[in-house]
């Protein structure tokens, strides 16, 4: 059902010419979700579920629902990728690659909110628990539910799953995200950033340093892993159907629910440049 239903979401993209068909002689659309067992694609259907309905929660319960409601779709994000990565890997694999991503933005994030480097000088509120060290378990998960994300964006547009390439598009692609995710959560109150110094008035009250610290964490993340692990083969179906389910319901969000048009406007158009990188991809060899 869901390949079916971003096969004939494709097809319209391509006829309303948003995105052409083809690029060149060896470029086509390829939107395609590939052979998943059953707790990917309904973890993947609930997931879409809890994006979808917490707006209509946030109107009935107020600014009370956001914390549980931002925790159920991290975690259920979460567990989307990590069954694409089981079916694909195996459980021991992912287990290996789950704890470098955990372990490792966490320290991340509690060096950040320590010292202020690599991100700028903030602090997560009370609002998001439980919390090790004043940062949330929470924030972990939202590395590993959209990291291998990002890998897959960089491997359909590079063809490769190592090498500076690799690590660098994976970077950009992830912090891309946060163009969407750092205004939005700033707004909600699960950080916040203190006074300081921001080049050209900074991003939407966020400091420019935060991006360079997100994509310089992720590329030395990305780096890590590949160390550790061989990435292939990357199961590329669901993970970049959350990519582009992310790029599009955060948009829409922002712009129409949310009150944040600006990001929403800057986020779309940052991600949309990796989802047709990644969709409008010249043909890999086998």
């Amino acid at each position: 059902m869901a390949n079916r239903l971003l096969t004939r979401l494709a097809a319209q993209v391509t006829e309303r010419g948003l995105i052409p068909p083809k690029i060149g002689p060896k470029i086509h659309l390829d939107i395609r979700l590939g052979e998943q067992p059953f707790p990917a694609g309904f973890l993947f259907g609930l997931w879409l579920l809890s994006m979808i309905t917490l707006p209509i929660l946030w109107w009935t319960w107020g600014d009370a629902i956001l914390p549980w409601g931002a925790s159920i779709s991290v975690l259920l994000q979460g567990s989307t990728v990590a069954a694409c990565l089981i079916a694909r890997w195996g459980g021991a694999k992912v287990g290996l690659i789950g704890g470098v991503l955990l372990v490792g933005s966490w320290a991340a994030e509690w060096i950040g909110s320590s010292i202020g480097l690599p991100f700028g000088i903030y602090h997560y509120t009370d609002r998001l628990q439980p919390q090790v060290g004043a940062v949330p378990l929470l924030i972990p998960v939202a590395w590993f539910m959209m990291l291998p994300v990002a890998w897959a964006i960089a491997f359909r547009i590079t063809g490769r799953s190592r090498g500076w390439y690799f690590v660098v598009i994976s970077g950009l692609a992830f912090t891309a995200w946060d163009l969407y995710l750092d205004p939005q959560m700033v707004d909600w109150s699960f950080w916040e950033w203190a006074p300081q110094e921001m080049l050209f008035g900074g991003y939407f009250g966020i400091p420019w340093l935060n991006y360079a610290g997100w994509a310089l964490c992720a590329m030395l993340l990305t780096l890590l892993c590949t160390t550790v692990v061989d990435l292939k083969p990357l199961p590329t179906g669901y993970l970049l159907a959350i990519y582009i389910a992310v790029w599009l319901l955060e948009a829409g969000g922002l712009s129409i629910i949310w009150g944040q048009p600006g990001p929403a406007f800057v986020g779309f158009v940052a991600m949309g440049i990796f989802v047709v990188l990644a969709v409008c991809k010249p043909s890999l060899p086998d």
